[in-house]
């Protein structure tokens, strides 16, 4: 007798037979028993999962010649013929060979003779969806009014390509792919029947390979089984298939854990030289993440991880937490999507395990949000220190720096509190959103307020400290400004004579004052002798419409009148560059508000460290410590 693969063997004959499609069955069961037969019907899903199969039941079961029944006999005339496929009634047609219109038109001839010996005259075609279009209009009006004894069965795997009026016709029929246990269930009755002894382990490894198809599930058995000698193993299809079996990648992650990337690699380059391809070590190693995130999860079922949970190293489940093995999985996933347009995909394979071996300081968003509430309350304690010291100099009239300065006005502006840094991609208003500037960003301020226009600086003026001139020497020790000498500061426009403007600026001048709209910069009257008032006038005045500008010019300090030309600092290397790009433009609005040529003259101050970190509060050296940092100033 000629051999005969599994699938053949063991496909089904009555709809009992049917694995993972009860609901299909039962309804069909039903309507034979009520005699409620349609004239087309339509079968899809997956490959492998019981559409023809069904098919020939259907046919077997309305031609029997004990029925029609739900179960048919199997043992008569018909039933043999339509088992073997040589029945003259039941015409299983090809969709993906016989695609033209002339093979529509020929069954449209054919269904008008009755059927020769069955009750009924079956049409079952097979990849429907593969009929040219013409091909489906010829056949709309043949299944909407075929003859009585005409019925039409139409199977296909892309039910997105069958047309909606051939839909509209029939009776449709969605197939399911048949769960793990019950392939493993059907591959352990086809190895008894076959006399071959499996392990549980394997059959498992079979049936998650099939995805769900029997009939894949079938094939691959009977390829295993070829090389099994009788005796199906896990080991045996691990070395026969150039697999990669959970123990060896226990002791790779085992490797990768510990943190040792050089064992690991060589481990890879084993595994390499054994023949195993480079698809199948990822598949292996994302299937054996699958499965660990699932345990750790504290899911263990055996038909979802393919063997059993104490298989896998408890060394691995212990170090990483959920976090960072969904972040190694998706590692895995993302690699073999980049595999296929890599240089070299062994490169990309080893970049992975690379990053695996640190992946146990990987901290996620989340828990770096926890640790900034966590360290919150340490960072207000020492800021707030800090702003009641600068508050006691003030108030005694030692001068202070203009960032303890900004501290101070911060602690204010915040009832009282610390100024605090805000990561704005942390926090959350009352609509779940960040908001783009949490401190409020920068505001015009108001001209006819005295505190919003430096009268608290414009008071000490005469205490405060001065920075010296850049082409004094070296900057040295953070923002410490020597007093500056008496009569040295202007205090009205005659206190300093005119001077020749240079050569070109004149005309440059004039030629950017007379492009300029007399209203776009409106200039304000201010006593041009407080330095303070002329600063806070000047942002006024170019918020109106240069907010740019206007946010360049109140982030410098410490201006101060020498002559004809108005200094001021600025920390930033591009806030320079974009101060001196708009230079005619302050020229023009100086020249307005002074009644002669002022030169404006930006000058790049940088901040350097001046703290001893002997000296940092306890508090300071915990939060350093906790983010492993560093200090570089304090004020």
């Amino acid at each position: 007798m000629a051999y005969e693969v599994t699938a053949t063997r063991r496909r089904p004959q009555r709809f009992e037979d049917l694995v993972g499609q009860e609901f299909v069955a039962e309804t069909f069961r039903n309507t034979i028993a009520s005699g409620k037969i349609a004239h087309a019907y339509l079968f899809s899903g997956p490959r492998g999962c019981g559409k023809t199969s069904t098919a020939r039941i259907l046919a077997k079961a309305l031609n029997c010649q004990k029925g029609p029944t739900a179960s048919p006999c199997g043992e008569c005339e018909a039933c043999k013929e339509i088992t073997a496929g040589s029945s003259l009634d039941v015409i299983e047609i090809d969709g993906a060979s016989n695609t033209s219109v002339n093979d529509v038109r020929q069954i449209k001839d054919e269904v008008l003779f009755p059927p020769n010996s069955c009750r009924y005259k079956i049409y079952i075609i097979d990849e429907v969806h593969m009929l040219s279009t013409s091909a489906f209009n010829a056949l709309l009006k043949t299944i909407e009014e075929p003859p009585p004894y005409v019925v039409f069965i139409f199977a296909t795997t892309e039910l997105q390509k069958v047309p909606a009026t051939i839909k509209s016709r029939c009776q449709q029929f969605n197939f399911r792919l048949v769960p793990v246990e019950k392939v493993k269930e059907q591959l352990a009755l086809a190895a008894q029947e076959s006399g071959i002894k499996a392990d549980d382990e394997a059959l498992y490894w079979i049936a998650r390979e099939s995805g769900g198809s029997m009939r894949d599930s079938y094939t691959l058995f009977d390829q295993v089984a070829a090389f099994s000698g009788g005796e199906i193993t896990y080991e045996k299809i691990r070395d026969k298939l150039g697999l990669v079996g959970v123990d060896r990648l226990n002791e790779l992650f085992g490797l990768c854990v510990k943190g040792d990337s050089t064992n690991a690699l060589l481990k890879l380059d084993e595994y390499m030289q054994n023949g195993v391809s480079i698809e199948q070590l990822i598949s292996n190693c994302t299937d054996y993440l699958r499965s660990v995130l699932l345990i750790k999860n504290g899911v263990k079922k055996e038909a979802l991880l393919g063997q059993s949970a104490e298989r896998f190293s408890a060394e691995v489940l212990d170090a990483w937490n959920s976090v960072q093995i969904e972040r190694a999985l998706g590692l895995f996933m993302q690699l073999y999507r980049d595999i296929r347009y890599s240089l070299s995909p062994r490169y990309e394979f080893e970049l992975a395990v690379s990053r695996l071996c640190w992946l146990s300081e990987y901290v996620s968003p989340a828990d770096v949000k926890k640790a900034v509430d966590a360290v919150k309350p340490l960072l207000d304690e020492s800021v707030r220190a800090s702003a009641s010291v600068a508050a006691s100099a003030v108030a005694s009239g030692a001068g202070v720096s203009s960032s303890q300065a900004g501290i101070s006005s911060n602690a204010g502006a915040n009832g009282g509190g610390a100024y605090v840094p805000q990561f704005a991609a942390l926090q959350e208003d009352s609509g779940g959103q960040s908001h783009p500037f949490p401190d409020g960003g920068a505001e015009p301020p108001d001209t006819n307020s005295a505190e919003n226009i430096g009268a608290d600086v414009a008071s000490s003026w005469e205490d405060s400290e001065q920075p010296p001139a850049p082409d004094e020497g070296e900057w040295q020790g953070g923002f410490d400004w020597q007093p500056s000498p008496e009569g040295q500061v202007s205090t009205s426009s005659e206190a300093a004579p005119e001077q020749a403007a240079p050569l070109g600026q004149t005309e440059q001048t004039e030629q950017v004052e007379s492009d300029l709209p007399q209203t776009e910069v409106p200039v304000s009257s201010v006593d041009t002798g407080d330095i303070q008032k002329v600063r806070a006038t000047m942002i006024s005045d170019f918020s109106v419409n240069e907010p740019l500008i206007a946010g360049l010019l109140e982030r410098t300090f410490d201006w101060k009148l020498e002559g004809d030309n108005l200094v001021l600092y600025t920390e930033g290397s591009f806030d320079l560059i974009q101060l001196e790009q708009n230079m005619a433009k302050f020229s023009v609005y100086l020249q307005k508000l002074y009644g002669r040529t002022v030169a404006f003259k930006p000058v790049h101050v940088e901040r350097k460290p001046d703290v001893t970190l002997a000296d940092l509060p306890v508090q300071v050296q915990l939060l350093r410590d906790t983010f492993k940092g560093s200090v570089l100033g304090m004020n």
